[in-house]
């Protein structure tokens, strides 16, 4: 077994990470030992040092590879280089003194309360498909959650009776999420259509979400989703899950729910996570500037 693929077992067996982030993690290894293997004639992963890191990096810049995903792709290295410390195969990491890469922070515009409900109300349902895809849509933005998260729940995640959904999310940290009225009468709807799906199919599966053949339902087809939906009412440059999950924390804020609150909804460690998903509405700080602003409230 490869050193890569000892870490892979350690990432599934010990990290519980999804598959896919640990398929992202094998391909930037894999690519990154192609790259040794071409230009400096290394094929051990354990034997590369930092200039060559620093060449990969210089290689992917001028790939046109944003700095984002440079940083994502080295910090995939870190991680393995952390694991080969671990179980004593290097003495010494070769991105010790590594920094990452500066990237410029792009304000993250969410969705309007307004095109939410219009995306929501355009979806009429008469089917397992249309059942699904509003169902998906409204859980991303009144729960917060993640893609993946979305993606692998199962029937046991679903406590109707006490209103919770209770899964395990990012980095194997447990999430207890509350399922609003509306919510929970959306997944009602949909698991009576998808109880006939399975009859018809004739399988079984915990899986709650699944296509209309039974199967998981994959990261790409809720990206396209939304993006279909939100592009019918929005002009948005980026329509994504993730700008559910943005729009949720940032609509909870707005109507003065506190920031420990949300990151705990959000499943974040810090609240400087959390704080990236705030957006200071201008007409909403006129407001209150108004209202509070002793100048304003002489006139």
């Amino acid at each position: 077994m490869t050193l890569i693929e000892k870490f892979l077992d350690y990432l599934s067996l010990e990290k519980k990470y999804s598959d896919h982030t640990i398929t992202a993690y094998q391909n930037d290894l894999l690519k990154f030992e192609r790259f040794c293997a071409t230009k400096f004639q290394e094929d051990e992963l354990k034997k590369a040092n930092y200039s060559m890191v620093r060449s990969w990096i210089i290689n992917l810049s001028e790939d046109g590879i944003s700095n984002n995903t440079i940083n994502r792709k080295i910090s995939s290295l870190q991680v393995f280089y952390k694991f080969l410390l671990k179980v004593k195969e290097i003495d010494a990491s070769p991105l010790v003194k590594h920094k990452a890469l500066k990237i410029s922070k792009k304000i993250q515009v969410p969705f309007s309360e307004t095109e939410i409900h219009q995306v929501l109300e355009s979806i009429e349902v008469t089917s397992f498909a249309s059942s699904r895809d509003r169902l998906l849509i409204e859980l991303l933005y009144v729960t917060g959650m993640r893609r993946a998260e979305v993606i692998s729940l199962t029937l046991d995640h679903l406590n109707l009776e006490n209103g919770t959904l209770k899964f395990i999310g990012k980095r194997n940290k447990e999430r207890v999420v509350p399922i609003i009225k509306s919510l929970e009468a959306s997944i009602q709807v949909y698991l009576g259509y998808r109880k006939h799906l399975l009859e018809d199919l004739q399988i079984q599966t915990p899986l709650l979400f699944l296509t209309e053949k039974g199967n998981e339902v994959y990261p790409n087809l809720l990206y396209r989703k939304v993006n279909a939906f939100f592009s019918m009412v929005s002009t948005k440059s980026k329509k994504s899950p993730h700008v559910l999950r943005h729009s949720f924390a940032t609509h909870l804020l707005a109507q003065g729910a506190n920031l420990q609150e949300v990151k705990e909804l959000l499943g974040h460690d810090s609240l400087a996570s959390t704080q990236a998903y705030t957006h200071n509405d201008i007409h909403g700080l006129k407001k209150v500037y108004a209202n509070s602003h002793p100048r304003n409230k002489k006139k």
